[in-house]
């Protein structure tokens, strides 16, 4: 935990320099005063043409829907993502530089490369609402080499958006393959610019998570042991403050902390269960405070 919280004071610190420095330089800004002109007439729309980004992440752990899969070590993710009318492919991937030995004793593993994800999706925008949909394939290796391999899992989803205060998204998970579960996950979002450098995006989630199969989305006890009960009941929140900052028109840097924890008591004993640290399941943590820097090239 001293780990973790070194790399996310040291993260805070630098957002809170960034954030400040930015206030000053705007402060100093003038405002142009816009002249009125006749309304040009209506040219063509531009031809539309592929998207692309590329992403690389280094965060002080690595959590996915409030289970922890990292521990004491640096992760860092890479994405690519190719985007042309609405369609969209991305490929994204987890190295942990130091996989953590969930055992009596603490073992040096090497690096190891243990996911690698595959999304195919499209999205739509129809006035108000935005649309989309997609299917996941996750390629699942086992967290260090002494623990066992996981079953790669595949996911079809469905999300609709508002294009209103906040942009509040529903999206909705099914999973098709090893581990039979639904995931409804509903997130709100704002972006503060301060000029054309430096915004502040602030966000969070909510989720419920309705399992379909009791071996392996199981219900926990009050001792963080797995029961013969299905989990059906809200799962985990999220709230995330990034701080996004163009170096130049195709890169940018993004500092960001997040706070996970869970939203109900079955999921506190679910995450508790599911978690790698601790001499007994109740010992583990159900909450998580992580954060890192994403560069990131897009076109």
């Amino acid at each position: 935990m001293l780990f973790t919280k070194q790399i996310v004071t040291a993260v805070l610190m630098s957002m809170l320099m960034i954030f400040s420095f930015t206030f000053a330089f705007a402060a100093e800004e003038k405002v142009p005063i816009e002249t009125a002109k006749a309304a040009p007439a209506a040219a063509a729309a531009p031809e539309e043409k592929p998207t692309g980004d590329f992403t690389v992440s280094a965060l002080s752990q690595y959590i996915w829907r409030g289970y922890e899969l990292s521990r004491n070590s640096i992760v860092v993710q890479p994405s690519a993502t190719i985007g042309y009318k609405g369609f969209s492919v991305n490929v994204w991937g987890n190295l942990d530089t130091r996989p953590y030995f969930a055992g009596t004793g603490d073992t040096n593993y090497a690096s190891t490369w243990n996911e690698t994800d595959l999304t195919l999706s499209y999205s739509k925008t129809l006035g108000l609402f935005n649309l989309g949909g997609g299917y996941i394939y996750y390629g699942l290796g086992a967290l260090n080499p002494d623990a066992p391999k996981r079953m790669d899992s595949q996911e079809i989803f469905a999300t609709v958006g508002l294009n209103t205060i906040l942009t509040p998204t529903l999206t909705v998970y099914r999973e098709i393959d090893h581990y039979h579960n639904w995931y409804f996950l509903l997130g709100v979002s704002h972006l503060f610019e301060f000029n054309k450098v430096v915004s502040l995006k602030l966000a969070a989630t909510a989720s419920y998570l309705q399992s379909t199969d009791e071996t392996t989305y199981p219900k926990f006890d009050g001792n963080a042991v797995a029961t013969t009960d299905k989990f059906s009941n809200f799962h985990d929140g999220n709230l995330t403050v990034s701080l996004p900052i163009k170096a130049t028109s195709y890169i940018t840097l993004t500092p960001t902390i997040s706070y996970v924890f869970p939203l109900s008591e079955d999921a506190k004993n679910e995450m508790k269960g599911f978690g790698l640290s601790g001499k007994t399941p109740a010992d583990r943590d159900s909450s998580f405070l992580y954060g890192g820097l994403a560069v990131s090239f897009s076109f």
